[in-house]
């Protein structure tokens, strides 16, 4: 899954470090994310559209896989 993460945080002037404290996670959750090698729970899928005031579709892009 592809999102957009790093790009509406760097947007907003958020340092990782102040995101991770906001969403309570550490700073290399919110790098692996950004890296794509981590998928969000749907948990803190929410949470962070909740911080940024956007839809999970919004920040995350589903891409389904081709048989």
């Amino acid at each position: 899954m592809k999102n957009r993460l790093e790009e509406i945080r760097k947007e907003r002037g958020i340092k990782q470090e102040e995101l991770a404290a906001a969403l309570e996670v550490s700073r290399q959750t919110i790098g692996s994310l950004e890296n794509g090698r981590y998928n969000p729970s749907i948990l803190l899928a929410f949470k962070i559209a909740r911080f940024f005031d956007m839809t999970i579709e919004e920040i995350f892009i589903y891409e389904e896989e081709t048989p």
